[in-house]
């Protein structure tokens, strides 16, 4: 595209009547024609600047725009994938059995297991790390050979028998050999662990005395002992006791202990014999690294084929197996994770939406004041002849040199720093912004020049009221339908409706500030000196619209500090609500469990009450099973606290659970029921007459109800009825209720130091069979801090760790605040966009000024009044609707997912949250208004007066 010039008479812009050019004396030349100058270099050479400025908010919009997506996408795949591995491989995996044929070798095991690979790959991303083959004895055999260790007199120790292909591999053998085929009248040979060997007393070659089954007399020999490599390995989750004697409880206190033994690969059909009948398995997980996020629902449904539908179906005659059986816990599990994402999705994308709305008012803006500086030259074109259509080919040609390649390149950009398997909606994202960026300026010259109009009128009105009714239909909506509850998904009006409540705000400011700043203006031309009132009357000006696009940069700002205002909200309650949901499960911020047979020591009060961080400590006897009997047959049962009122007051009122006043528990003297506070349902079923306790060791003790608590510290679920009494009186009436067996305290409390108090003066070692199941849970990995099984010490620090310890909740916290820093960022770019586009104005003011004897200090104090009121007004009016917002919509989130734990409607105004952004914003905004202004007010005072006389 070409500008031609030269044209003659009444002819086009860049034709002559006659073709011929003109030279300067009048006379034409036929062979020294004006050679056409081409338009978009002519334009890029003209404005360099502007040009570069284009092409880098270009760039910066569209990777923004491409990597917020992308950065969604890549939280959702870790939060499913670690999601989904931090389940045990039962919940994650398909599960195949059939019944043992007599023929059945490992060969013939590893044939069906890869049929059914080779079936369910192509459908699945499996795990071969994971895989499980092999044969399972239906029943155990006792170990009745005289001299192996026994727990309880009557029980002999019991015996998994299994083939596993691929055993050697996982473990080492220590002493022996591996088994060998089974003979046809012998023992079954077998290895067992050497820890299995050591508890129960069995050495290498001795003959196993496995009982009778229904071929008659059981026997095995040991013919070698190895060591698991690693006995936490997730691996051999339901394969048994592998690695050693398992302690197995029984009611009635039957104990015994439980180990496996291996088979070799050829001796399947003697497995089968000795174990009654026998199984082959094949376990095989899903890969948790393969899973996406965006194809949950299609791999449910593809599992669930595999499970019941037409997949299966096709399984049996695939592998060979006509009795093949499939269960798995694997849809469950999928589904949780489905409904934990979707649940999060809509919180996590309310940031994005405010960044998204911030960054295309900028554009908008940057199209506005591309349009304001140049004005002349499009009515140049328009007078010269150009069509509306052509003028906008021209200004769109001109912004695909600058604009399309930087947005192809940051698209690129974005997609090779943040890699996922989905690209679509990242491309989608950028191509949105990038034709915004494309289209802005040309549609916007276009339109401003085909229909002036005057500021305000009719069709203004009727879209700020379009605006407001689409805003009040989104809020209704998401108050009715809620968001975050599981399972409940995103819906882009939902989402979008704290952007809508700060575009309506915006609008809304951009109709009062004028009026309001033309009230200040007047009051400050009342005093003596003029800089107040010419500044405010400047302002008052600029946003009553002699300069459009100045209500732009309000908006955008005003967006920018209501989401992240309302994001800042939505993280402070998340972060609260994890902690107030961990002190309500611990029943304080540290509690102390001790076992039933032991009782919290007088000792370890005294000291624990003096540990660095204790506020108020309390020790409480919880009785859970407690009968509370009303008159006639009526009865519940319940769980009794019993607890100093006062200490155990400071208690509920530090937790937040159940706060009372003290004295209700005063009991009135001797022989007198025991006042009682308990929960709800309870005041008004007993409110009749004085309930009786029925305790589990057959003692009763008198009640009176004295109030009514909704929940208490020491009984963590608020589902349970309760009943608490004072434990003066109640252990004058049955002293075995002074005997606590819970400490609870608030306050900032180390853990670790009441471990060590508790290890130091409140232990009560154990023995016999408690020490057994200590060393069990140590062996099995289980955490007891060196604790005896039966003691624990909870922290609602460490629990609120555990709850934030989760990436689906990082992810969603990380976007937030990408998000807010982009809008922030966006935010003061307009407002320095605005201030680059008048600061000539600006600077020729100050110079005329100056030659009227206005100091620098007043100059400066000057554009700051100027600039400052619609920066200040944007950011109060931002926090103001941050917290309408929180107030509005907070009914409507559900912000359990993103906490950890149930919490409800747990988002509420604050005022800090909101604070800290609004201050942030406004103080970027004045430090650019006085850089600016300085910067321009080291100017020459020649060179600004010529500048301002050219405006």
């Amino acid at each position: 595209m070409t500008i031609r010039t030269g044209s003659t008479g009444t002819g086009r812009p860049g034709t002559g009547s006659t073709g011929t050019a003109r030279t300067s004396t009048g006379s034409t030349s036929t062979g020294t024609a004006h050679r056409p100058a081409r338009w978009v270099r002519a334009r890029l050479r003209a404005d360099p600047a502007a040009a570069l400025l284009m092409a880098a908010l270009a760039f910066t919009t569209v990777f923004l725009a491409a990597a917020l997506p992308r950065l969604q996408d890549r939280g959702a795949d870790a939060a499913l994938q670690d999601y989904v591995s931090h389940r045990d491989l039962s919940l994650s995996s398909l599960q195949y059995t059939s019944r043992t044929r007599p023929t059945d070798t490992a060969a013939d095991l590893a044939a069906v297991r890869h049929a059914l690979t080779g079936r369910l790959a192509t459908a699945l991303p499996l795990a071969p790390a994971g895989e499980a083959v092999g044969t399972r004895a239906r029943a155990k055999g006792d170990l009745n050979n005289p001299g192996y260790a026994r727990i309880a007199a009557d029980t002999a120790p019991k015996l998994d028998l299994l083939h596993l292909d691929g055993l050697a591999d996982r473990v080492t053998l220590t002493d022996g050999t591996w088994p060998t085929p089974a003979p046809a009248d012998g023992p079954l040979p077998i290895v067992v662990s050497a820890e299995a060997a050591r508890t129960i007393g069995i050495r290498t070659g001795d003959v196993l005395d496995n009982g009778t089954g229904e071929s008659g007399a059981r026997r095995t020999i040991v013919v070698g002992l190895y060591r698991v490599n690693d006995p936490l390995d997730p691996y051999w989750d339901e394969l048994g006791c592998p690695a050693r004697a398992c302690l197995r409880l029984d009611p009635l206190g039957n104990d015994w202990w439980q180990t496996t033994g291996f088979t070799d690969g050829a001796s399947l059909a003697a497995l089968a014999r000795w174990g009654g009948g026998a199984d082959d398995f094949w376990r095989l997980p899903v890969d948790p690294a393969a899973l996406r996020a965006d194809r949950l629902d299609r791999t449910i449904a593809t599992v669930e084929s595999f499970l019941n539908g037409p997949d299966a179906r096709a399984l049996a005659p695939t592998s060979g197996r006509a009795d093949l059986r499939t269960s798995s816990a694997l849809p469950d599990t999928l589904t949780r994770a489905r409904d934990r994402y979707r649940a999060a999705t809509p919180l996590a994308a309310i940031g994005p939406a405010g960044a998204a709305g911030v960054a295309t008012v900028v554009l908008f803006l940057a199209a506005a004041l591309s349009t304001d500086r140049r004005a002349a030259e499009i009515r140049l074109l328009r007078a010269r002849g150009a069509s509306r259509t052509g003028v906008l080919l021209r200004l769109l040609g001109e912004g695909a040199v600058t604009v399309l390649p930087a947005a192809a390149l940051a698209t690129v950009l974005a997609l090779v720093l943040l890699p996922t398997p989905r690209w679509g909606p990242a491309v989608l994202a950028a191509l949105a912004a990038a034709l915004i960026a494309l289209a802005a300026f040309p549609v916007r010259a276009v339109l401003a020049r085909s229909r002036p109009r005057g500021p305000g009128g009719p069709r203004r009105l009727i879209g700020e009221l379009s605006v407001l009714a689409v805003t009040v239909a989104a809020v209704a909506e998401l108050r009715r339908r809620g968001v975050g509850h599981p399972g409940s998904g995103s819906d882009p009006l939902l989402v979008a409706a704290p952007l809508l409540l700060a575009v309506t705000a915006g609008l809304l400011l951009a109709r009062t500030a004028p009026p309001l700043i033309g009230r200040l203006a007047a009051l400050a031309g009342r005093s003596r000196g003029l800089t107040g009132f010419l500044g405010l009357a400047r302002a008052a000006r600029d946003t009553t619209g002699r300069h459009r696009p100045s209500a732009l940069p309000l908006l955008a700002l005003l967006i920018a500090v209501t989401s992240t205002g309302f994001g800042a909200t939505v993280l402070d309650a998340v972060d609260h609500g994890r902690t107030r949901a961990a002190r309500l499960a611990t029943g304080g911020d540290t509690a102390l469990v001790v076992p039933d047979y032991a009782t919290v020591p007088e000792a370890f009060t005294a000291a624990a009450a003096g540990l660095p961080g204790v506020r108020a400590a309390a020790a409480v006897r919880v009785e859970a099973k407690a009968l509370l009997l009303g008159t006639g047959s009526d009865y519940t049962k319940v769980t009794v606290v019993v607890a100093d009122p006062a200490q155990y007051a400071r208690i509920a009122a530090g937790t937040g659970a159940g706060g009372f006043d003290p004295a209700k528990l005063t009991a009135a003297g001797p022989g007198t029921p025991v006042p009682a506070l308990v929960s709800p349902d309870l005041a008004e079923r007993f409110a009749a007459g004085p309930p009786t306790l029925h305790l589990t060791s057959g003692n009763d003790l008198r009640t009176t109800v004295a109030g009514a608590l909704t929940a208490t510290p020491a009984l963590p679920d608020p589902g349970l009825p309760f009943v608490v009494v004072p434990a003066g009186p109640a252990a004058e009436r049955l002293p075995e209720l002074g005997k606590p067996n819970r400490w609870l305290a608030v306050g900032d409390i180390d853990p670790e130091a009441v471990r060590a108090l508790l290890r130091d003066r409140g232990l009560t070692q154990p023995t016999g069979i408690l020490k057994l199941i200590q060393d069990d849970d140590a062996a099995a990995g289980r955490a007891t801090h060196g604790l005896p099984p039966g003691y624990a010490v909870h922290s609602s620090r460490e629990l609120a760790a555990q709850l934030a310890d989760d990436p689906l909740q990082q992810a969603a916290g990380h976007l937030f605040r990408y998000a807010a820093a982009a809008a922030a960022g966006f935010a003061l770019l307009a407002v320095l966009l605005t201030l680059l586009r008048t600061a000539p104005e600006r600077a020729a003011v100050l110079a005329r000024l100056r030659t009227m004897g206005l100091r620098p200090r007043q100059g400066l104090a000057l554009i700051t009044v100027e600039a400052l009121p619609q920066a200040l007004t944007a950011t109060v009016g931002g926090g103001l609707a941050a917290l309408a917002a929180a107030a509005l919509l907070g009914p409507a989130f559900d912000l359990s997912t993103l906490v950890g734990a149930g919490v409800g409607d747990a988002l509420r105004p604050a005022a800090l949250p909101v604070l800290l952004p609004t201050a942030g914003l406004a103080l970027l905004v004045c430090l650019a208004v006085v850089l600016e202004t300085a910067v321009a007010g080291r100017r020459r005072l020649t060179a600004e007066l010529r500048a301002g006389d050219r405006l």
